[in-house]
């Protein structure tokens, strides 16, 4: 280049400039107009956010921030995550009334075996910012509660008509392929090919895949490079993104996915980051999903991954002669506890396990979070962390399978619980339930809180621990018992109102069954000679972790959400009451809630009670082997961090026993020297990928 196409080429870059900047004030000026007319249009009557994001383009978030008006009045009641102790303004103490239970025996509280307490977890995804009108994220949120007198006491009798019996048919084996999207690499029984992927588009995925695999193959699993994000960084949520990978071009003849059996789904499932993709071809079906709802890979190859699954299929036949691995762990998780189902005639349950009513469901669903999620911040904890140390219980929702609540429950009011002598409130609260109560934190109280708060905003619960504080909440009998038996000082709890169930156990064969594979396939992980095959039954154990975790999930039988599409411009065809989920240029994505289905195997009061009794544990348990207490209330006032589900992250590193059993806390990460304490989510996953990966470098102890 001389100087003469040196002057030229700055000349037309300037050029290209004033482009840009003519360009750019005609779209803020097309802009300007829009949201104009966007407010124009809220002004009307019957005006819905719902409707005018799509045809703005633009989300639901975005409207109601240029129309504050058309945000909802309430907090959304959505299925709620476990929460961050945001402390609340402390309450007058309520003065007594008929219930209370304030002094009961000091006996050790049985917390590993107790079920009870209900809850189901957020969906994923970009929330709009709050608008006004709408309470502010962690202000006090009022549960719901059963009705007094026969309308509340009807609640407790079972659906008619629905039960869950054992099956008397097996499922069709679907062919699996394992496809690799950031090297191409394919594989499919002993077969292992590298393709050419194109762009990584759906249609250029099917036509890649099926023109090496046969049309019998219908699973794919992505192991690596998560091709439903590959243009998300042209859409402002990542769900958008999904859900226009989903809705792109076909080959020739493929349409999405409308026919259903027992193990077959239809339509797409539209998540963030673990998708669900279903199409088919006259009778040929195929459907994509990420291997991520089984286990992280870890950088497994294709080939490592099929023999997981191989190995896994396996090992659970030792336990069921007629397994069949389903598109996800949840689905397998159930179907597998169907198998389990007394069959015998004359057996107790035989007849089959009567499904709680709708009402009940819907309480369940709403009451209560499913794992405890909290980051304590200063002055809660000091500026600066003496050390980083996380203790994660292993495989701990096994722990908590031995009895659960079965068939119809005893509504149990504050009246008749006062009733009650001492020994039966004990043995109540002993068995599987769920109860409607007010807490008064005790004066002088000084370490993490006992009980799940109700809260706005996307945390949903909080965990108070001020001395005098009170709150109304629901609890499970395995996180009452503790608040009043806990080893540090027991909290005022009044019983308002609850649900006592028959205790039996419908999920200890299943998930026993389950154990014994997970130790067969550690085992192999620890000894095998081969480091692909150690690595392999690593990641099918990690399988099984899933299938009895969200086979539990599955049991609370969240409200059914129908995903659909309509295509731009015709937005009057969204059912009304859908919610806007992603725009595209030819699709709007929305989401409806339809309410509960009727599953024969939906019980949340199962799901329930293991998420209780697993929060009730990560503050106290007993290794009776090795006669010691451990959890958070057995660490210093002052020592922990934060709460993630089953593990606790404190400055004390306790040494507590681990023998790898289920339930046991192993030591994941340390950091030993002195860190700045997280104030935010993304700090402290900065934190724990640092003590995790410097905790795996550490010399193993002599």
């Amino acid at each position: 280049m001389d100087s003469k196409a040196y002057n030229q080429g700055l000349a037309e870059l300037r050029a290209k400039r004033d482009d840009i900047a003519s360009l750019r004030k005609e779209l803020a000026q097309l802009e300007a107009d829009r949201d104009r007319r966007i407010q124009a249009l809220a002004a009307y009557p019957k005006a819905n956010a719902d409707r005018l994001a799509p045809a703005a383009g633009l989300s639901v978030g975005q409207i109601v921030a240029l129309a504050p008006a058309l945000a909802p009045d309430t907090a959304p009641t959505a299925p709620p995550t476990a929460a961050s102790a945001a402390p609340e303004v402390p309450e007058q103490p309520a003065e007594p009334k008929p219930g209370t239970v304030a002094h009961l025996p000091a006996t050790p509280p049985a917390v590993e075996a107790q079920p009870s307490a209900p809850g189901p977890a957020a969906p994923d995804g970009a929330r709009p910012p709050a608008a006004a009108g709408q309470p502010k994220p962690g202000a006090p949120r009022e549960l719901p509660s059963i009705p007094d007198g026969a309308e509340g006491d009807g609640w407790t009798r079972p659906t008619a008509g629905l039960v869950s019996t054992r099956p008397n048919f097996t499922h069709q084996p679907r062919q699996m392929a394992f496809l690799d999207t950031e090297t191409g690499v394919l594989v499919h029984r002993d077969q292992q090919v590298r393709l050419d992927l194109g762009t990584r588009t759906v249609a250029e995925i099917i036509t890649a895949v099926y023109a090496t695999v046969p049309a019998s193959v219908e699973r794919i699993y992505v192991t690596a490079g998560d091709p439903w994000h590959r243009d998300a960084d042209q859409h402002p949520f990542l769900r958008d993104a999904v859900a226009a990978w989903l809705s792109g071009p076909l080959p020739d003849g493929w349409t999405v996915e409308t026919s259903r059996t027992r193990d077959r789904m239809a339509g797409h499932l539209v998540h963030e980051r673990r998708p669900v993709g279903r199409w088919q071809r006259g009778n040929q079906h195929c459907e994509i999903r990420s291997v991520g709802e089984w286990f992280d890979p870890a950088g497994a190859d294709p080939a490592t991954v099929r023999d997981a699954f191989v190995l896994l299929w396996q090992h659970l036949r030792h336990h069921w002669h007629d397994v069949v691995l389903l598109g996800s762990p949840s689905q397998t998780g159930r179907d597998l506890w169907t198998r389990t189902i007394p069959a015998k005639t004359g057996a107790k349950w035989a007849d089959g396990y009567p499904v709680m009513s709708e009402d009940i469901r819907g309480l369940l669903h709403a009451t209560a979070g499913q794992g405890r999620t909290e980051l304590l911040t200063p002055p809660t904890v000091p500026t600066q962390l003496p050390r980083w140390v996380e203790l994660d219980r292993t495989f701990a929702y096994a722990k908590h399978c031995w009895a659960s609540g079965v068939g119809e429950p005893q509504r149990v009011t504050a009246a008749t619980f006062a009733s009650w002598s001492e020994k039966e409130q004990t043995n109540a609260l002993f068995a599987p339930s769920h109860w409607h109560i007010r807490v008064t934190v005790p004066n002088g109280w000084n370490h993490v809180g006992l009980l799940p708060a109700p809260i706005t905003g996307d945390k949903a619960w909080a965990y108070p621990a001020q001395g005098g504080h009170t709150f109304t909440t629901w609890a499970g009998g395995a996180e009452v018992n503790l608040a009043l038996r806990n080893p540090l000082q027991p909290w005022r709890i009044e019983i308002l109102d609850g649900l006592l169930w028959e205790s039996s156990t419908p999920l200890r064969e299943w998930s026993t069954h389950l154990r014994d594979a997970w130790n067969a396939l550690r085992s192999i992980s620890e000894v095998h000679t081969d480091p692909r095959q150690r690595q392999a039954a690593a990641l099918a154990a990690r399988a099984v972790r899933s299938i009895l975790l969200f086979g539990i999930g599955g049991f609370a039988q969240r409200p059914r959400i129908i995903t659909g599409q309509t295509p731009l411009g015709s937005e009057h065809q969204v059912p009304d009451g859908a919610q806007i989920t992603g725009v595209t240029d030819t699709h709007v994505t929305w989401q409806q809630n339809s309410g509960f289905s009727r599953d024969p195997n939906a019980h949340p009061e199962w799901a329930a009670g293991v998420w209780s009794a697993a929060r009730a544990a990560l503050l106290s348990t007993r290794m009776r082997e090795d006669n010691i207490s451990v959890g958070a209330l057995h660490l210093p006032p002052g020592s922990i961090i934060a709460f993630r589900t089953d593990a606790i992250y404190t400055t004390t590193e306790p040494n507590w026993p681990y023998h790898g059993q289920p339930g046991e806390y192993l030591l994941k990460g340390r950091i030993p020297e002195p860190v700045p304490a997280p104030t935010t989510d993304d700090a402290f996953y900065t934190l724990q990928a640092a003590g995790r990966a410097l905790h795996d470098t550490e010399p193993a102890p002599q």
